[in-house]
């Protein structure tokens, strides 16, 4: 019983100290939120480079690659040897770090606007559109530093012997095709990152908040936090992965090969997307619920407790 009673005297002197921590705002706050951002998209991204390569694969070349994800890892590797599996790593890491400190420092940031303009209860009152409008936001300037690093992974993915790596395959697309051609799936990237990361942000909190409506966060412990974090990620992962994949086929095909002389991104699109249909805009499917599912859940996991360990608790909720 005397246990007991210090266990509750314990756990409201923590409480009581949490609730006297100063609240950081400002650039103190979104600084920690881009930096917690930036981490969690860059290591997952990097980490799931080797099924980013076969998932790439598959949708430029699917009738070489017909054997699923498992059939694909086993012949990049048996054609390329296993170091294939990492082709890509450095502007993958790159590129989502600038991404991932837009996203999520973006959206904290463009949620907090909103909430300043509209006010808390309106906010709450309409917190699915503040989530959508927040996270279409921060993604459009997300991918405005993302799509250089982007359109480097895919050619050097597509075309194995292009360069040996980020610095030398930046510099010769720079060189041979001139600063245009980092920017020339620009409108696939936000045809895809932009449904996807409403979507992703969305899916993330409605779950969560079911979740929390249940078993409140405040008497959760920090386990249990990392695992409604991963569990909630995990969903919308797969939800964003759905609703992004045709987008994300356009991406590889239009990075994979310059265009025709005097033929824009936009005739490049149609054609493309002729010659995909339905099906073919879904090739690779299966190796992307994985991979989104993963590195969503993975992300969502690594910023909820890296942000709580750099301070940064200031931000305001408003889900139910």
């Amino acid at each position: 019983m005397a246990s007991s009673t210090t266990s509750k005297v314990d756990a409201a002197v923590q409480k009581a100290a949490v609730a006297a921590t100063p609240q950081l705002s400002g650039f103190a706050l979104y600084s920690r939120f881009a930096l917690s951002g930036a981490v969690c998209c860059s290591i997952t991204h990097g980490a799931l480079t080797p099924v980013d390569v076969v998932k790439t694969r598959i949708q430029l070349d699917p009738v070489t690659y017909n054997n699923g994800l498992i059939g694909g890892f086993r012949k990049v590797v048996q054609t390329e040897g296993a170091g294939a599996l990492l082709t890509g790593v450095g502007p993958t890491f790159a590129g989502y770090f600038l991404q991932g400190a837009f996203k999520f420092g973006g959206y904290e940031f463009f949620k907090q606007q909103a909430i300043n303009q509209l006010g808390y209860d309106n906010a709450s009152k309409y917190r699915t559109g503040v989530y959508l409008a927040s996270s279409a936001a921060a993604e459009f300037f997300a991918d405005i530093a993302l799509c250089p690093l982007e359109a480097t992974r895919i050619r050097l993915v597509s075309e194995p012997t292009y360069a040996s790596g980020l610095i030398s395959g930046f510099s010769k697309m720079l060189k041979s095709e001139g600063i245009g051609a980092f920017y020339a799936g620009f409108g696939p990237i936000l045809f895809k990152q932009i449904p996807y990361t409403m979507a992703k942000f969305v899916v993330y909190e409605k779950v969560a908040e079911s979740i929390y409506s249940v078993f409140p966060k405040k008497d959760m412990s920090d386990g249990l936090q990392t695992v409604t974090n991963l569990g909630s990620g995990l969903i919308a992962g797969f939800a964003a992965a759905i609703v992004s994949q045709p987008a994300d086929t356009m991406l590889s095909k239009i990075n994979k090969t310059k265009g025709a002389p005097g033929e824009g991104t936009t005739t490049r699109l149609i054609k493309i997307a002729k010659e995909l249909g339905f099906r073919g805009s879904y090739s690779g499917i299966g190796a992307r619920l994985f991979m989104v599912g993963t590195l969503t859940a993975g992300q969502f996991a690594i910023y909820g407790d890296l942000k709580k360990a750099l301070g940064a608790v200031g931000g305001v909720e408003i889900g139910k």
